[in-house]
């Protein structure tokens, strides 16, 4: 398999990020994959849907694989990656735009907060 130098720098990237870049680029992928699947449904190709959320499913899944527990909001995140989880899978199901529109707008807000305290903690 031949790698694109756009693949390497990406996964060159990824393995030489700090912690609070790898967050934000998993929240990146989220968001993408999920405006994907919306436009999946869109256009009625449900293909492109499926193949769009079940890919930010993942990224939610690895979100919630790097949560620490040691600290109180572990458990609220968890919460509410999980019914992230589950509006996708309904989003997926029903062919609802309204569910993964939903996602969306969490991940968004939630990405904007994870910049702004990573802001913070780098100053």
């Amino acid at each position: 398999m031949v790698i694109s130098p756009f693949d390497k720098y990406k996964e060159t990237q990824a393995q030489t990020a700090n912690s609070a870049k790898l967050l934000l680029m998993l929240y990146d992928g989220a968001i993408r994959f999920v405006k994907l699947g919306i436009e999946g449904m869109e256009q009625e190709d449900y293909e492109k849907t499926n193949n769009n959320l079940v890919k930010a499913q993942a990224i939610i899944n690895e979100l919630i694989a790097s949560l620490n527990f040691d600290y109180q909001i572990a458990n609220d995140l968890l919460k509410i990656y999980d019914y992230m989880l589950y509006q996708l899978i309904q989003a997926n199901v029903k062919k609802n735009t309204h569910f993964a529109k939903e996602v969306y707008d969490y991940l968004v807000e939630m990405k904007e907060a994870w910049t702004e305290a990573s802001k913070r903690v780098s100053i």
